[in-house]
């Protein structure tokens, strides 16, 4: 397809899911209440069949796929770039990517080092093992969810048959659905009725390990320790607190702090249509460079908190705040932070899903499009 045609039938289908997975939220507030395991089956059906396409929405496969290489070939990911690596990898790998080392964590490049083994010099088939695993996870955070949220019809209709997300996580085989597949499994664990010391523990590990995937899943520590800080439970927050540090420390150890130096490069970046883009293009001819990038690193957090604090008011009475503090802090994250893609909204998602959130988990749908309509790339597949 020509550009036109392939950026025209894009941005059709991401205002057509979107807007069908309004409408299916809608009528299931107005009583609609279709079968569970049909609606799993086919937002099943349809994730599977992504999973075996060419990557859509993003080149982002193909950076994991030349991080895992490198890995695999005894490199450092975290020094090396693709270009360096070079060959049909490099060439996969966006323009804006190829001379940068991973900015993901160490359980990230050991899933991306063990799709590398598989594909070998076949860049198309590392890539296709990375999008089986992460349809294996979207697939499992769905199961759970549609077995624990306190509605399985909601949850269904936000997760594995919102055709909106599968579009944004399956078709583009981003890790943001791992991520969110372990913060399902720490809210649960938190959240049960009778919580025992080593839950707390093994939920701490397993945000531990979705942040060795992406860092900033450590807001999700925050938003659980914080409703366990104002009930007085200390020790719960001291346990799962610790859990956390102890599996950054010993998987971040393997490679030493450098891996964390491409995160602090890529902190200072800025995206469209993040609310400090403006900020950062007309007030640099002024204040420079520099002194934007540590005023909008000062500047964002506080206004997250702030965000979140309006957005809490809105979560309905009774929303447990185990499920409510993570979820409004996610969500102002992706209001607020300089630099946002749509993919991140997978785990706010999937918290919205396991906990009735009102009418913000509409806003989050549409915020969601908004930012796949902004950074979409055009549909156009790669050849391998």
């Amino acid at each position: 397809m020509s550009g036109i045609l392939s950026e025209a039938a894009t941005v059709t289908a991401i205002l057509l899911s979107c807007l069908a997975t309004l409408g299916m939220l809608h009528a299931h507030r107005r009583g609609w209440s279709p079968d569970v395991r049909f609606l799993f089956r086919v937002g099943a059906l349809a994730a599977l069949l992504l999973a075996n396409f060419t990557p859509v929405g993003s080149s982002d496969t193909a950076s994991y796929a030349a991080y895992g290489r490198i890995t695999a070939l005894g490199g450092d990911p975290y020094l090396m770039t693709p270009a360096k690596l070079g060959g049909g990898y490099a060439e996969l790998v966006g323009a804006a990517w190829r001379n940068t080392p991973s900015v993901y964590g160490p359980v990230a490049t050991w899933l991306q080092s063990a799709a590398a083994f598989v594909g070998g010099d076949q860049p198309g088939l590392t890539i296709w093992v990375l999008m089986l695993v992460n349809v294996a996870a979207f697939l499992g955070t769905g199961y759970l969810l549609t077995r624990t949220a306190d509605d399985p019809v909601r949850a269904t209709l936000l997760w594995i048959a919102n055709p909106l997300l599968i579009g944004v996580l399956v078709a583009g085989g981003h890790l943001d659905t791992v991520v969110a597949c372990l913060a399902v499994c720490a809210i649960r664990l938190v959240s049960r009725a009778t919580v025992r010391g080593h839950h707390d523990l093994i939920a701490g590990g397993l945000i531990g390990l979705a942040s060795c995937i992406k860092i900033s899943t450590l807001l999700l520590s925050v938003g659980l320790v914080w409703p366990m800080l104002r009930s007085g439970a200390w020790r719960r927050a001291v346990r799962q607190i610790l859990a956390t540090v102890l599996i950054l420390i010993a998987l971040y150890s393997v490679y030493g702090l450098h891996a964390l130096a491409p995160l602090s490069a890529a902190s200072h970046q800025v995206s469209i249509p993040s609310v400090w883009a403006f900020f950062d293009q007309f007030a640099a001819t002024w204040l420079g460079q520099g002194a934007i990038s540590t005023s909008i690193g000062f500047l964002w957090p506080f206004l997250m908190l702030v965000v979140a604090s309006v957005l809490r008011r809105h979560v309905p009475a009774g929303t447990p705040a185990v499920a409510a503090v993570p979820f409004v802090l996610a969500f102002a994250w992706i209001l607020t932070a300089p630099w946002v893609m749509p993919w991140y909204a997978a785990y706010a998602c999937a918290l919205s899903a396991m906990f009735r959130q009102g009418r913000l988990t509409q806003y989050l749908v549409v915020t969601t499009a908004v930012l796949f309509l902004f950074h979409s790339g055009g549909g156009h597949g790669w050849r391998w």
